[in-house]
């Protein structure tokens, strides 16, 4: 049983659950087999006929990998970059006839790619 999942890095969160310490229609009997959760130890404990035992549990935490965050970092800076490259284009008309012969330098680099890239054959 995961007791706790814990997030960590820039670019993850974890959300959900919930930290209520009430288990429905719980009468207090000990049977072999009952269930409850402790508020004091903050357990989910199972009576076996003479004690309460505490049900094992562990901790989760869920991060991303190094590369995963850097590959984030690098599309974050490329987004500032153009957002930063469209707010001079619209005040700056030679930064806008720049921007609009890279979008057609860029579309033409895409067409020859594609002319030659090799077939491939089943």
């Amino acid at each position: 049983m995961i007791k706790n999942i814990a997030g960590g890095g820039r670019y993850l969160t974890v959300t959900g659950g919930s930290n209520s310490t009430y288990v429905n229609n719980f009468s207090g009997a000990q049977g072999v087999g009952n269930m409850r959760y402790n508020t004091s130890s903050q357990n989910i404990e199972i009576y076996d006929g003479n004690n309460w035992v505490p049900m094992q549990s562990g901790y989760a935490t869920v991060t991303m990998t190094p590369e995963a965050e850097s590959l984030l970092d690098w599309a974050k800076q490329k987004r500032m970059e153009e957002d930063m490259n469209k707010a001079l284009a619209a005040s700056n008309p030679t930064i806008a006839d720049l921007l609009e012969q890279k979008k057609k330098i860029d579309e033409q680099l895409n067409i020859v790619k594609t002319l030659i890239k090799p077939e491939t054959t089943n």
